[in-house]
């Protein structure tokens, strides 16, 4: 079906059928390189909600312009921040993203906004200064949030929250909630840059010293800026996608593997970007998040749950490859990690491909970490477990990782982190 479609400017592998992939070889390309029309990972709206190890929009676009036609529809059991969703809709095509964490239904309406209308400051900074001057409060369904900030500035993000709650539930008021998101953790004592929620020493000396400073002005500087910023960026994202009336389809909170979409909606492709092994814990990076959101202790613990980490295996997943690495390990609990992971990753898949049309493509973008000083070779895995259901290999693209933030203090038996990515195409026959 989609033969024609594999026409890009690099030297597609020649193809092989599903009993040839032992001494498959990645074909080393830079999806930067390929695509040199987006300069930047934050360009647009991509940049509005913070999420760690975001999809990079180069990668998805390669795949959309490559293996998918305009008004296709296209899957993401792993959406993220809706990076697909976002570059499906810049390319007239539509998609269905579903992802474990509540933050997607947050961040979708902001992100791809489906009113063109253009968005005035003047009414965004006149709702401001209504935040501003609020005196009712909000305050978090979390018996845990007074560990995470100073009494005053807590008691003044409450009365911001509440200012927010209280505007009519329109655009402006998105962009202002998206603004005290990032407020709300940059004014803790959490760590906002960095994934994963924790307090650390370095931040907590950081808003010692803000109380000292005029730090009420800068609370109120920060949100200003930001919520023009971020108003400036969907003003140039509606103008530049008027004419385009794609769907996008967005369903957060729910459980890829699992999750059913409509039986008759014929899925096109599936571009997708699975958490890595042992860095799966983004329902822990976005708690305080989801709390001053809305959300309840017992919605956050029930979404927890299902986190890779913490579930236990129904079956095991068994391929060539999967199985040697199991035979080498000798710790128990990274066994049953590895166990849990290939399942639900695999699972989610599948799911996800249950609505994928015959010659439709899938497209997944994985690394290969390291488990106790042995690479797992995440892509052969799910290559070897696609074959045996009928996929037929199309291609492998690794794209070495230039640049990388760790942990200076990181110790451990990968200390570099991986060094590629890999993308690989299967088809389902």
């Amino acid at each position: 079906m989609y033969s024609n479609l594999f026409s890009s400017t690099i030297v597609q592998p020649k193809l092989q059928n599903r009993y040839e992939g032992k001494n498959l070889t990645p074909h080393l390309v830079s999806f930067r390189e390929l695509v040199p029309e987006i300069t930047s990972t934050s360009y647009l709206t991509h940049p509005i909600y913070y999420y760690p190890a975001k999809f990079i929009p180069h990668v998805v676009k390669y795949c959309i312009d490559n293996y998918t036609r305009e008004n296709d529809w296209i899957i993401d059991p792993f959406a993220g921040s809706g990076t697909v969703g976002l570059e499906s809709n810049l390319a007239k095509r539509n998609a269905v993203l579903l992802d474990l964490n509540y933050l997607l239904n947050h961040i979708i309406p902001i992100k791809i906004p489906k009113d063109k209308t253009t968005l005035d400051i003047f009414v965004l900074n006149k709702k401001l200064k209504q935040i501003f001057n609020n005196d009712s409060q909000f305050t978090p369904n979390w018996s845990n949030i007074d560990y995470w900030y100073p009494p005053e500035m807590l008691e003044l993000l409450k009365k911001y929250w509440a200012g927010q709650k209280k505007l009519d539930n329109d655009l402006y008021s998105m962009i202002i909630q998206s603004t005290l998101v990032k407020v709300s953790k940059q004014f803790s004592y959490a760590e906002h840059k960095t994934p994963k929620l924790f307090k650390s020493k370095h931040k907590k000396e950081f808003i010692d010293n803000l109380l000292k400073k005029d730090w009420k002005s800068e609370l109120i500087n920060a949100m200003t800026t930001i919520s023009n910023n971020t108003i400036k960026s969907i003003n140039q994202y509606t103008n530049i996608t008027k004419n385009n009336n794609n769907e996008i389809l967005y369903f957060g909170g729910v459980d890829s593997a699992s999750y059913k979409i409509e039986k008759n909606l014929q899925i096109d492709c599936l571009i997708t970007s699975p958490p890595y092994l042992q860095a799966q814990e983004y329902i822990r990076t976005f708690k305080l998040d989801l709390y001053w959101l809305g959300y309840t202790e017992i919605q956050i613990k029930e979404i927890s749950k299902l986190e890779i980490p913490y579930r236990k295996t129904k079956e095991l997943i068994e391929t060539e490859t999967l199985n040697k690495i199991r035979e080498k390990l000798q710790i128990k609990n990274l066994i049953e990690l590895l166990n849990s992971y290939f399942y639900f990753t695999i699972v989610s898949l599948e799911n996800a491909m249950t609505n994928l049309k015959r010659g439709g493509l899938a497209c997944i973008f994985i690394g290969n970490p390291k488990v106790d000083g042995l690479e797992v070779e995440t892509w052969r895995i799910f290559n070897e477990y696609f074959a045996e259901k009928g996929f037929l290999f199309r291609a492998i693209y690794e794209d070495q990782i230039k640049t990388r933030q760790l942990f200076k203090t990181r110790n451990n038996k990968n200390p570099d982190g991986m060094k590629s990515e890999f993308l690989l195409i299967i088809e389902k026959l």
